[in-house]
């Protein structure tokens, strides 16, 4: 039966992959061989599609979206380790007046769909004057408005003997200090999970962008992806599965490097202490 259960998941693992193939080689062929041809290798390896594609519109350039997302997401995923993780320590590690009210509170907004704070939000930066800045996603990280990631550490230091808070106490450490020279070397899987979730999701965040962001000089990967399929008439799908395969490279690697780390927080921040 283990034979039958690997081929099984070696099928499903052959069909979700097949699109990255396809797009992969279909980035080494022409316009016409995309549109017409049925065969998954390119006849002829064509690099057109990446050196083109990398041009853009001419006025900006795939390294200056390259470098708008980096700018976007480097402070979006640096603010959301540091406040989720300050805000959960508050949770697991401190007992006061409505604790439990304010973290259930929390927890629910978990049940709000994204929809409905479009406009609300859109409402707020635009009072705020944010609009057409990275404001809207930076701000949000600085204070914590991630319940998904708060919810992961909190379980996570639940996981966490407080013997370890108690002794750091007895040899003179204060709160602050507990956290950062007890607590957050135990918590370096969950913090890099964290990292590796939000920066898929702000890399790949087509809807939030398209909102906040006006200039083209400030678009992201996922915004400029779009663009190609609106400076003509007939989009160049060599050159968007060519830059669609490059934008893929950085999280990739990210995951691969830190995959160790994102199993073991995410395997242990359902444990309780």
């Amino acid at each position: 039966m283990r034979w039958i259960s690997f081929l099984v998941v070696l099928a499903l693992g052959i069909v979700m992959i097949y699109p990255l193939i396809w797009m992969f080689f279909a980035s080494f062929k022409t316009n016409d061989e995309i549109n017409l041809a049925t065969a998954l290798l390119p006849q002829h390896f064509d690099l057109s599609g990446f050196i083109e594609g990398w041009k853009s519109s001419g006025q900006y350039t795939f390294t200056d979206y390259f470098i708008n997302t980096f700018v976007l997401v480097v402070p979006t995923v640096l603010f959301t380790v540091v406040s989720c993780t300050v805000v959960a320590y508050g949770f697991a590690r401190f007992s006061f007046k409505g604790n439990k009210l304010l973290f259930g509170i929390m927890l629910s907004t978990l049940m709000v769909p994204n929809s409905v704070l479009i406009i609300p939000r859109y409402l707020l930066f635009r009072d705020f004057g944010w609009l057409n800045s990275y404001m809207p996603f930076w701000m949000p990280a600085l204070f914590a408005c991630y319940p998904f990631f708060i919810y992961q550490e909190v379980q996570f230091l639940r996981g966490i003997p407080r013997e370890l808070d108690e002794a750091a106490k007895i040899d003179g450490c204060g709160s602050f200090q507990i956290l950062t020279k007890i607590l957050l070397p135990v918590l370096k899987p969950s913090m890099m999970s964290i990292c590796i979730f939000q920066t898929i999701w702000t890399w790949n965040d087509f809807m939030n962008p398209l909102v906040y962001i006006n200039s083209v000089s400030k678009y992201p990967l996922s915004l400029a992806l779009r663009m190609g399929l609106d400076v003509a008439a007939s989009a160049n799908w060599n050159e968007i599965m060519a830059m669609a395969c490059v934008s893929v490279i950085p999280p990739m690697i990210m995951f691969f490097c830190l995959q160790k780390y994102f199993v073991e927080g995410i395997a242990t921040s359902g444990l309780k202490g």
